[in-house]
């Protein structure tokens, strides 16, 4: 029975205790130690997938949000903002390469890509499958299905970084991350509803 997305009312702990993780028909098991995340990065072929950095404190966005505009959102605190440039240096340092560089829209996570990858990767793109559906912003389901489509187009040896929200994230694993943390994860193939992580990694 697949696993559906929660309805507005629901809150996310308990989404997360009856969700069931499969892909292609297969219960998913725990993801690798984060030694094995930075050799299975520099093998390519891996899509990953980064929570924004730390924001200052709050839960999703202010009332008077607007896209586009930083001054109504919740924004990366100045740790959140160094703790990105330390990702890109880690990421620097490891030798692995990415390909590509997705973004949501929201301030947090064109920051966070900014900062961690412009510097030495492809310059991020937003793309709006990517885009927060937190308080129902969006369509979830539409956005993860066109994820998940575009992903099963990644070709070995290329790595793609996907900068996004905890929704998003877990949507597409069944997995929840912390703010900076790094998933690893196989493309998806034909059939599959959910991403596989391999390893994950938290700066």
């Amino acid at each position: 029975m697949a696993t559906r997305h929660p309805s507005p009312g629901w809150r996310r702990r308990d989404w997360l205790r009856t969700a069931t993780v499969t892909t292609a028909g297969w219960t998913l098991g725990p993801a690798r130690a984060a030694d094995d995340f930075w050799a299975l990065a520099r093998q390519g072929g891996h899509v990953l997938l980064m929570r924004h950095a730390r924001t200052e404190p709050g839960i999703g966005d202010p009332p008077e949000f607007r896209l586009g505009d930083c001054r109504t959102q919740r924004n990366l605190s100045e740790a959140g903002r160094d703790e990105a440039r330390r990702v890109g240096e880690r990421f620097l340092a490891e030798g692995v390469r990415l390909d590509a560089v997705y973004s949501s829209a929201w301030c947090r996570c064109t920051d966070t890509a900014a900062l961690a990858f412009d510097p030495h990767h492809p310059p991020h793109r937003v793309w709006e499958a990517l885009n927060s559906f937190f308080q129902g912003r969006d369509d979830g389901e539409r956005q993860t299905q066109a994820a998940l489509q575009r992903l099963r187009t990644l070709r070995p040896p290329a790595n793609w970084m996907l900068v996004t929200h905890q929704v998003n994230i877990t949507a597409l694993t069944g997995e929840w991350p912390a703010m900076g943390e790094l998933f690893l994860a196989r493309p998806p193939q034909a059939g599959d509803t959910r991403l596989a992580v391999r390893a994950r990694w938290r700066p």
